[in-house]
């Protein structure tokens, strides 16, 4: 009897477990696949240390063949935070599955142009003079290397509306890349007289190098296109999403500055869903594009 007392009070005396929290599951976050690939792989490096070290969290990060995977991997809860453009995102809007966290801003604004690029030793003045002529989009989702330019010749009269690009240009004259590089690179190799791509891959030193650069020139403007935005899973719980603000407001840090305009282009910012995804949602309506 005594024995048994004195094991219940050292059961009663004993200090009650402390449980440690548990540790939030792995953030996967998605690149889209629009630069050279070597550049990617050490961009997806450092992105992935960054975000480790800020949020505290295992982090992984991802270049997925294409934006549909994006798509589907917040649909399916497999993808937690990814850089889009506004296509994806007004898709990934439509099918409820992700929100805006933040969008880029260039300047103060949060939108850019989009540009035909060609070699500097053709003698084209506008892309009227490419009528027949084999071109290069970026992709079949790019807003500004694809939608944006499809509906400028749709405005200015080269196309009806819902028209397609191979009307003018010729059935077998419309080829695509995998991004910004592949479609330049379709140039560079004689494949097409022109590419449509963002005006940041001719401006700015990220997508191409100066020697490519100094071989090309801008054929024709067109926009505006809406920045690409951080998109994150709608399905994520509050605290997750009041956690992820943090990845914007470290990334405007001045002395994060230099990997976030690698990553991002420039600085990131709060914008209004609607307003700032109207321009993609117009060309969708010209062009009759229909999402999936």
């Amino acid at each position: 009897m005594v024995i048994s007392l004195l094991f219940i009070g050292f059961l009663l005396s004993s200090p009650t477990p402390v449980s440690k929290p548990r540790a939030l599951p792995e953030l996967v976050f998605s690149l889209k696949p629009d630069k050279n690939p070597d550049a990617m792989i050490a961009e997806r490096e450092s992105l992935q240390k960054f975000l480790s070290q800020i949020l505290d969290r295992k982090v992984r990060v991802i270049v997925p063949q294409s934006a549909a995977v994006i798509i589907e991997g917040f649909k399916n809860s497999q993808i937690d935070l990814a850089f889009i453009g506004s296509v994806d995102m007004l898709e990934a809007k439509n099918k409820k599955s992700a929100e805006i966290l933040a969008a880029v801003s260039f300047n103060g604004k949060t939108s850019y142009e989009s540009y035909w690029l060609t070699s500097k030793d053709k003698s084209y003045q506008s892309l009227a003079d490419l009528k027949g002529s084999p071109v290069a989009f970026a992709s079949r989702t790019s807003t500004s290397g694809y939608l944006i330019p499809w509906d400028a010749m749709i405005q200015a009269g080269q196309l009806s509306q819902g028209q397609n690009p191979e009307i003018f240009f010729g059935r077998s004259n419309v080829l695509f890349g995998s991004g910004y590089v592949s479609a330049v690179q379709m140039l560079f190799a004689g494949r097409a007289e022109a590419a449509a791509v963002s005006d940041y891959v001719f401006l700015t030193d990220s997508y191409l190098s100066k020697v490519e650069k100094s071989k090309l020139r801008i054929l024709q403007k067109q926009g505006p296109v809406p920045t690409h935005v951080l998109a994150m899973r709608k399905s994520l719980s509050p605290d997750e999403k009041q956690q992820l603000t943090k990845i914007v407001s470290t990334l405007n840090l001045k002395e994060n500055n230099l990997l976030r305009d690698k990553l991002f282009n420039s600085e990131l910012v709060s914008v209004n869903e609607d307003e700032h995804l109207a321009p993609t949602k117009q060309a969708l309506e010209r062009t009759r594009i229909r999402l999936n």
